[in-house]
């Protein structure tokens, strides 16, 4: 499932006010101006609702092909990716605490994001923002009931081994071998060999076949030790795609697993599979896109909320809009982008507009589910792994990272906060509807206190139940729960950031960049591109497939986006071509031992 986007843009701030003078009725046509020179014809005109990373990537795109670009975002540009401060939290003229929806995770899986990030400029870097990721060295399952923390070095060319103490050393033997003695061996054969027959799975059975069947069936976990199902069931999909085991399409799970493994092994990829930013995420990356996207003449109208995209005669015709008074306006541009999440896009989107392409209909099928980031301040560095850690036997399935040791530029109690914390620990919480361990309630059902209590709870269960004390209540400065979530407690809990998941049969609901609609695009990560999962590398693929068929729309002679696909190892094509056969004629995978 980052830093301050709110930082120098509160959500709906001075910015946004300063720019509601700038943009009248008119909309981004006017707005965003006309190609210099005497006599030159004025640039078509793009309004790109929402100012996510799909927003963004889109407004970049089309920028740097000459288009007339204005973003309307009706809270801060970043979206989910965004960071934040901490209100109140500034003393001595320090920054204020960082906080974020949820910890950014960059794999070297992921190309097309990586190819925006060298393109937006830095100072002092070479390879613009890219150069700010770095790969942290380890991960590690974080067991609960006395059993010791599974922690494994990631292995990468370019990393140094992590400095392990005799009694690091001890420790991390032991929950190796621990889970080996408790994982049977019979059961870790299965394990290889439903890999095996993903691995080597023609295209049609993994769209059709695997995307019908539940990764939790398709591993046969039911059957299975508890062990298997923590470890290989639910641990792997946690780490590797943020979804539930018991629901997640094979096809989701599966092609993510196996794109990992080919990471792992240097196989098609832009850098190591586990990457971070090195500062907060808007000072290390949003901040910065943003000038760059104005440098290009992209126009921002932050604040603006996205009402109805309205159609006329097969068109769209304009696009309803509250500025930051609240006043209702119209947008008119000569293309639109839609950009918004799924949940917040379809409301926008008119009975017209849906009656003009039957596609933004399949839309409503698709699923959004809670996973959300609750940031730990600490007066004190904990002893924890040098990366992301997953405790996989939490009920609230807890993922986390510490996040100081990774800002080498940054010294955190001297720039943020009041002095008095030196670390951020940054927890995602992934399961939100399963009682916890405190107070017997779901996330949903707890209070903002009692999620925290619980979470700070949950994670002591994992990290001090084998004699070590990790992490402590004295070394608990304070915490600051995603804003996004509201009315925790109550019988009708919100959340404004939820997360496209993957439950069975998504795929064939996920609709194209292009509609029938010839001024219409649609770009986000519910959108269908090579990536199969919420992430911020299919946002960013969806915005550059949305730009190219609004090129090939207008028939523009413009270079088109590079849309780069997941790696597909040649060696394992004939494989892949002999279950085409097999699949076309009824039978199984030649592996697959039911």
């Amino acid at each position: 499932m980052a830093r301050t986007g709110s930082s120098r843009r509160t959500f709906i701030a001075g910015a946004g006010a300063a720019a509601a003078t700038g943009a009248l009725t008119a909309g981004p046509a006017q707005a965003a101006g006309s190609a210099s020179g005497a006599g030159a014809p004025a640039r078509r005109s793009v309004a790109v609702l929402g100012g996510g990373v799909a927003g963004l990537t889109a407004a970049h795109e089309l920028a740097e092909r000459g288009y007339a670009v204005t973003v309307y975002e009706r809270r801060a540009l970043g979206g989910k990716a965004r960071s934040m401060d901490v209100p109140g939290s500034a003393r001595g003229g320090r920054r204020p605490l960082p906080a974020e929806h949820g910890f950014r995770f960059i794999p070297g899986i992921y190309h097309n994001l990586p190819d925006t990030m060298r393109r937006i400029p830095f100072p002092g870097n070479a390879h613009g923002v890219w150069d700010n990721l770095v790969a942290p060295r380890e991960m590690m399952f974080a067991r609960s009931g006395g059993r010791e923390d599974l922690r494994a070095p990631i292995p990468w060319p370019e990393h140094s081994p992590a400095a392990l103490t005799p009694e690091e050393l001890r420790r991390a033997l032991t929950g190796i071998l621990e889970s080996l003695v408790r994982l049977p061996a019979h059961e870790t054969a299965y394990f290889v060999n439903r890999a095996l027959v993903f691995l080597t799975s023609c295209d049609e059975r993994r769209d059709e076949e695997w995307e019908r069947t539940p990764w939790w069936e398709f591993t046969r976990a039911a059957r299975m030790s508890s062990e298997y199902q923590r470890i290989l069931a639910i641990g792997i999909t946690r780490n590797i795609v943020a979804t539930k085991a018991e629901e997640a399409s094979t096809r989701t799970v599966g092609t993510l697993g196996e794109a990992f493994v080919f990471n792992l092994l240097g196989r098609g990829a832009d850098g190591p599979p586990d990457r971070i930013l090195n500062l907060p995420t808007n000072e290390a990356w949003i901040d910065p896109w943003e000038a760059h996207l104005r440098s290009l003449g992209v126009e921002f109208r932050i604040g603006w909320t996205v009402q109805e995209v309205r159609c006329e005669n097969g068109r769209v015709s304009g696009v309803g809009v509250l500025d930051p008074a609240g006043e209702r306006r119209t947008v008119t541009a000569d293309h639109y982008v839609s950009a918004l999440p799924v949940e917040h896009a379809r409301r926008t989107w008119s009975p017209a507009l849906r009656a003009a392409d039957p596609m933004l209909g399949r839309c409503d099928r698709l699923e959004t589910d809670w996973m959300t980031g609750i940031q730990f301040y600490l007066t004190a560095r904990a002893p924890l792994v040098h990366g992301h850690l997953n405790c996989i036997d939490s009920p609230w399935s807890l993922t986390a990272i510490q996040q100081a040791e990774h800002w080498p530029d940054r010294d955190f109690p001297a720039d943020y906060g009041d002095g008095a914390a030196v670390d951020c620990l940054s927890v995602d919480i992934s399961e939100w509807d399963k009682p916890g361990i405190l107070y017997g309630k779901t996330a949903k059902q707890c209070t903002r206190e009692e999620v925290a209590r619980e979470v700070w709870a949950q994670l002591k269960a994992a990290l001090n139940d084998t004699g070590r004390t990790a992490l402590t209540d004295g070394a608990l400065h304070s915490w600051f729960l995603d804003p996004g979530v509201d009315g925790l407690g109550t019988p009708n809990p919100t959340n404004q950031d939820e997360l496209l998941i993957h439950p069975t049969g998504t795929l064939h609901n996920r609709p194209s960049a292009g509609t029938r609609i010839p001024n219409f695009f649609l770009s986000g990560d519910y959108v269908a591109v090579d990536i199969d999962l919420a992430t911020m590398e299919g946002a960013n693929a969806s915005a550059r497939a949305a730009v190219n068929s609004l090129l090939d729309r207008e028939g523009s002679t413009a270079a088109r986006c590079t849309v780069a696909p997941l790696y597909r190892a040649p060696e394992v094509e004939p494989a892949k071509r002999h279950d085409l056969w097999r699949y076309r004629l009824g039978l199984r995978n030649v592996f697959d031992l039911g």
